[in-house]
């Protein structure tokens, strides 16, 4: 019991706590009380951040609220940062799922669109439910805000509007059926779990085996020069360098016992010992053009030559590839690997440094220390987090989220609203990198905690705004009848195509949990998949499915209100 009830607590004088005060205590309250909740793992499973939810709606049942305006702030921009970062952390790797999975990941995502979609006409001529009421039952089953926008705005042009329901049953279906929607997401990913014996840390591990077998690693090989045809030639000119990703490092001429460092402007003669770096498959396609492989470690052998790991800090050695930035010619040192997020690759001459690569470097000492000034190499840089980009990224997202598009056949403007176009506006501009001296990089635990917080304060707001009417209108008959629609709607096709991807298609879990909170573009769903385990892997998969589901949501919500209104 409560020492003295909420709702009492508001009627107390008003000028004892501002509405910004009582805002931000509210809002703290409810975060720790929800983490605390999500902290608790029963046979292993926790909610997670998405216990901040349902602390949210219990403090709303017994009477807390936050001013609407400061509600209305907070919830949308926690929610831009926790997609904005993702987008910023993941944007290279939805590039390469979308190249290797991009099909049957947002094939599973449309799956899950039009089943909800059948399954809603299903439902409204069965139970005769109003066309509008439909609607929000779909937006809230598939906790889909932009597409109950989308909704209200084809009701609004309807003349028979108010026969078909009336707009307002749109907002109160969403709001019933929401909750029960993210309850029914979770519970779709933990049934799939259960029904196939997920063990969720195997699954983790065995994503991380299957990135490492499509990068092959880098190693190092020693080969001596045995073909007449490259004798006084460059190794920079000798064909299928950059198609075999193959690097020269270091070179002991015929008849001497000194090695030096080598670049691609490197003369080569008959009898040299080079070392050469590259992927093993590279390397086996390369090494009968230049000899034959010999057992000597040129690593250990005297001479004047270093090999240094440097940081690329520098905004100047960024969108330039390597071969226009000329290293070897300008300092006489060879890029052999390059490391991004944990990822080691060969230094092609096409490749381009990224803002907080590590870059593996060969040469004198000499050229060391002056190639290591050029691209930074600040430990300081690295762990500082640059807001300015940050925000003016976010800028661009949001202007991104509010530009209308048609599409064919859609008689309304399609917009990605706040959580859309941060997204996409992210992953952009992770590609990108940078552009002048301005650059997308924030560090892996400022990205982290900065999600975090994103995703709390989006949750603990959301539940403040549905607790309020949540119980009174789900524990009415037509409420409990619109919570078990908006149930179905959301469980149904979430389970049907995720034990179809995993029977068939031996889709890994966190990836199907990703498709899932993807498909139903619902961050607390993200959220609960990312708590399973320590992977990228579900993060991944729902930024690759996001943005063209959320264009298919709109496009459904507003079909169902024409079609059928």
């Amino acid at each position: 019991m409560w020492p003295l009830r909420i709702d009492q607590a508001k009627n107390l004088d008003c000028n004892l706590m501002s509405p910004i005060a009582s805002a931000i205590l509210i809002i703290t309250l409810v975060a720790v009380c929800g983490l605390l909740f999500g902290s608790i793992r029963i046979r292993g499973i926790g909610l997670g951040p998405a216990g901040v939810l349902f602390a949210g709606i219990l403090f709303g049942h017994f009477g807390a609220s936050v001013d609407h305006d400061i509600a209305g702030f907070t919830k949308e921009f926690g929610l831009i940062l926790f997609v904005f970062t993702i987008g910023l952390q993941l944007g290279p790797g939805v590039v390469e799922l979308w190249k290797k999975q991009g099909i049957r990941l947002n094939a599973m995502a449309l799956s899950i669109v039009f089943q909800a979609v059948l399954l809603i006409a299903g439902f409204l001529l069965l139970l005769d439910l109003p066309p509008l009421t439909a609607a929000g039952l779909f937006s809230g089953a598939t906790t889909n805000t932009p597409s109950l926008g989308a909704a209200e705005q084809a009701a609004q042009t309807l003349e028979s509007s108010e026969d078909a329901g009336g707009i307002e049953s749109l907002a109160s279906a969403y709001a019933v059926a929401y909750p029960g929607g993210i309850i029914g997401i979770i519970a779709s990913m933990l049934l799939i779990r259960r029904l196939f014996g997920v063990n969720v840390e195997k699954e983790a591990a065995q994503m991380k085996e299957q990135e490492g077998l499509d990068r092959e690693p880098i190693e190092r090989r020693s080969v001596v020069i045995g073909n007449s045809n490259l004798d006084a030639l460059p190794f920079g000119q000798i064909p299928g360098i950059e198609e075999t990703g193959v690097r020269l490092s270091r070179i002991r001429r015929a008849g001497e016992d000194t090695v030096h460092a080598a670049t691609d402007e490197t003369i080569l003669h008959d009898g040299d010992v080079i070392q050469v770096v590259g992927t093993h498959s590279g390397l086996d396609r390369f090494t009968p053009i230049l000899g034959h492989t010999v057992d000597v470690d040129l690593m250990k052998s005297t001479g004047e030559v270093e090999f240094r790991r440097v940081f690329v800090t520098e905004p100047r050695a960024l969108r330039t590839s390597l071969r226009d930035l000329s290293l070897d010619k300008v300092y006489g040192v060879t890029v052999t690997r390059i490391i991004r997020s944990s990822v080691e690759m060969t230094a092609r001459g096409s490749s381009r440094f990224h803002y907080g690569d590590t870059a593996h470097i060969v040469g004198d000492k000499q050229s060391l220390e002056r190639v290591t000034g050029f691209l930074g190499n600040s430990g300081k840089s690295m762990r500082e987090t640059h807001f300015s980009p940050l925000f003016f990224g976010i800028v661009v997202g949001v202007m991104l989220g509010m530009i209308p598009f048609t599409l064919p056949g859609v008689p309304f403007p399609v917009r990605l609203g706040f959580a859309g176009g941060p997204l996409v506006a992210a992953i952009v501009l992770s590609l990108i990198g940078s552009v002048g001296k301005v650059v997308w990089y924030i560090p892996y635990s400022a990205n982290l905690a900065l999600r975090e917080l994103g995703i709390i304060l989006f949750l603990a707001c959301a539940g403040l705004g549905a607790g309020e009417t949540f119980f009174e209108s789900a524990l009415s008959l037509q409420g409990v009848k619109w919570m078990g629609v908006g149930i179905a709607v959301t469980m149904v096709p979430l389970l049907t195509t995720g034990i179809f991807a995993r029977l068939f298609w031996k889709q890994n879990y966190l990836t199907i949990c990703g498709v899932i909170a993807g498909s139903m573009t619902d961050p607390p769903a993200l959220a609960f998949a990312n708590s399973l385990a320590d992977s990228e892997a579900s993060s991944t998969a729902y930024a690759a499915v996001y943005p063209l589901t959320m264009i298919m949501r709109i496009i459904a919500a507003q079909t169902i209100v024409m079609l059928f209104a």
